[in-house]
């Protein structure tokens, strides 16, 4: 296979491949982190909240099975390799649930739309990706990394289930199995008006995705000729990535990343013509706008610096169990609920 095609092609369609399934879920299953958080704090439904739980769930159960059958090199996960920031954590996902409220969609929400024909997306997504380019390697790179380093860190514990390994002596694949079913578990466990079974459906897929992209780069690692990263979907600096590949493709390495992106607007393309719900829009209100492409901004430089966004931390980072992953995954959450609770009620005080 490696001698017919090159690894960084058939990483970028591993990329692709999932991006695919996670854009078919974002128009079919209606798969979304602020709809889910919207939906939990103003719509009283927990539905989209529990699929995210399932989507956790289930990629914490498929890593950690993957990682004990050997086709995943755990602790070589990229969010396990980088040393704990919990102030990088922390403002990284305030700066990006906060973003995500003001541009209404995080980096994956806004591919999905721009492919079910959204030009306002088009905006959110441009913006996001310089944004992330500018704190990655542009010119507050130095600075970024001076106040939030994500250095390696060989000497500490990689995640979670290591950490409770080394305590108690149980295997770290046993942790990580347990700790996914209980969450699954807990996510399907209701009577909640409005969660159905396709709804979690999704999830699992969305789960078996996230997957997907560990085991494919952990296979082409071990068996290809280059160096590859051993990665999965995440979609902030990719979007960057994916904007300069259009621009120096006849000079530049296609990667996991440019094909998850491309993978997600196909997808979503394509759902959204499954569902008969393609169509062009423009953004009418300059206030919009310019609400839009400050969250934008915020989603960008928030992503690079929590080392990744609702998706990179809340799910990839999350099913390897990374100390990082839940606390980020909490900051994004409270972001957006402020950045909701400014949009949908305008801190107005209460009159009697």
């Amino acid at each position: 296979m490696f001698d017919l095609i090159s690894d960084n092609v058939l990483v970028a369609l591993i990329g692709g491949g999932g991006g695919i399934v996670l854009g078919l879920a974002a128009r079919l299953g209606r798969f979304c982190t602020l709809g889910a958080i919207e939906d939990y704090l103003y719509g009283g439904s927990d539905a989209r909240l529990r699929m995210w739980g399932v989507a956790i769930g289930v990629s914490i159960c498929g890593s950690f099975f993957a990682s004990q059958l050997g086709y995943f090199g755990l602790s070589e996960a990229s969010y396990l390799s980088q040393s704990l920031n919990i102030g990088a954590s922390v403002i990284g996902g305030l700066m990006f649930g906060y973003g995500m409220a003001l541009a209404g969609n995080c980096g994956y929400g806004a591919l999905a739309r721009l492919g079910g024909g959204d030009l306002r997306s088009l905006v959110i997504v441009l913006v996001m990706g310089l944004s992330a380019l500018f704190v990655l390697s542009g010119p507050l790179g130095y600075a970024n990394l001076a106040i939030f380093p994500h250095s390696a860190d060989p000497l500490a514990v990689p995640g979670l289930a290591h950490g409770i390994h080394d305590m108690t002596g149980i295997p770290v694949s046993a942790v990580g199995l347990a700790i996914g079913l209980v969450i699954i578990i807990l996510s399907i466990a209701t009577r909640s008006k409005g969660v159905i079974k396709p709804a979690l459906l999704w999830g699992g897929i969305v789960g078996f995705a996230i997957v997907s992209g560990w085991v494919g780069t952990d296979f082409v690692a071990r068996n290809g000729f280059d160096a590859t990263p051993i990665v999965s979907h995440t979609f902030s600096a990719p979007i960057g990535a994916s904007m300069l590949y259009a621009m120096t493709a006849s000079g530049t390495a296609i990667t996991f990343g440019v094909g998850s992106v491309i993978g997600l607007l196909f997808g979503s393309f394509i759902g959204s013509l499954i569902k008969g719900h393609f169509k062009w829009e423009a953004c009418e209100d300059p206030r919009e706008l310019r609400r839009q492409i400050v969250g934008a901004a915020l989603m960008g430089a928030g992503a690079v610096i929590a080392f990744g966004c609702s998706v990179g931390q809340g799910l990839s980072a999350m099913s390897v169990l990374a100390y990082s992953a839940p606390i980020t995954l909490a900051a994004i959450f409270v972001g957006a609920s402020f950045g909701l609770k400014q949009l949908i009620e305008g801190f107005q005080p209460v009159v009697d």
